[in-house]
C-alpha cells in the first residue's frame, strides 16, 4: 500500500485514538507525518517510534490549535522538517456533553475554541501554506444527525466545521486542494466511551447496522483515501463513516 508515497501529512490531535490511527496508517501508506499533540507528549513520541520503526518517517510536534500563534509554528515546524505540507487532517477536538441549560460559559467557550477556531486557524495557514494539489480532510460527527440530548455545543461545532469546509473548497479549489469532512459515528475510542455506561454503550451499538461501534481503523482507511490522488474529484463534500448509524 503506497497511495500517500512522498505526501507529508499534518494530523492534529494524533497522539491518541483516531489520530494516532490515522498516523499510523497514513504513514504505512507512504506517508511522512506530521505527529500534533497538546498535552500527551509521551503517546505522541510513541507513535512516531512506532511509525519509525515499522521504517516510515514522522515527527511529533507541540501546538495548541486553539492559538493561532501555535498553529503557525506547528505550519513552521512541519515545512522546516519536510519542505512543505500536503495534506491537512484537522483531528483535534474535546467533547463536553451536558444539557444545554447545565453548560457553562467556560464549557461553551472551551469546547467551540478548540473544535471550531482550531479548525478555523489550520485553515487559514493552510489557504497559502498547504501545497499545491494537497488536501484537507476535516472532522464533523454524525450525531449532529441524531439530535441526541447533551450534544448541542458539541455538534453546533462540528456543523460550523462542515460548512466552513464547504466554503473553504470554493477558495481553495484553484491551486488543486479539495477538502472534505469525514462524520465519524459512535466510534471505540476514550473520547467516546469514558463516562458512559455500558447500556448507553450498546445502545448506540444498536444504531448500527453492523450491532458494534465503529473502531479507529475503519476511519483511517477512508481518510487515507480521501488524502489520496485517487479522490481528488471527491470536494466539498461531508462523508459519514458511521456503519449506516444514520
Amino acid at each position: 500500500m503506497s497511495t500517500l508515497t512522498n505526501k507529508v501529512v499534518l494530523i492534529t490531535g494524533a497522539s491518541r485514538g483516531i489520530g494516532a490511527m490515522m498516523a499510523r496508517y497514513m504513514a504505512k501508506a507512504g506517508a511522512k507525518v506530521i505527529v500534533n499533540y497538546v498535552g500527551s507528549q509521551a503517546p505522541a513520541e510513541e507513535v512516531v517510534a512506532d511509525i519509525k520503526s515499522a521504517g516510515g518517517e514522522a515527527i511529533a510536534v507541540q501546538a495548541d490549535i486553539s492559538k493561532s500563534a501555535d498553529v503557525k509554528a506547528l505550519f513552521d515546524a512541519g515545512i522546516a522538517q519536510y519542505g512543505r505540507i500536503d495534506v491537512l487532517v484537522n483531528n483535534a477536538g474535546i467533547m463536553i456533553t451536558k444539557l444545554l441549560k447545565d453548560t457553562t460559559d467556560e464549557d461553551f467557550d472551551r469546547q467551540l475554541n478548540i473544535n471550531v477556531k482550531g479548525v478555523f486557524y489550520t485553515l487559514r495557514e493552510a489557504a497559502t501554506r498547504l501545497a499545491d494539489n494537497g488536501s484537507v480532510i476535516n472532522f464533523g460527527t454524525t450525531i449532529r444527525r441524531l439530535m441526541v440530548p447533551t450534544y448541542s455545543s458539541y455538534t453546533a461545532g462540528k456543523a460550523a466545521v462542515e460548512q466552513m469546509g464547504r466554503v473553504f473548497a470554493k477558495e481553495v479549489g484553484a491551486r488543486g486542494i479539495n477538502v472534505n469532512t469525514v462524520s465519524p459515528g459512535p466510534t471505540n475510542t476514550e473520547l467516546f466511551t469514558k463516562g458512559k455506561p455500558e447500556e448507553a454503550i450498546n445502545r448506540f451499538k444498536a444504531l448500527a447496522a453492523f450491532n458494534r461501534l465503529g473502531e479507529p481503523e475503519d476511519i483511517a482507511k477512508v481518510v487515507t483515501f480521501l488524502a489520496s490522488d485517487d479522490a481528488k474529484w471527491i470536494d466539498g463534500q461531508d462523508i459519514a463513516i458511521n456503519g449506516g448509524v444514520a
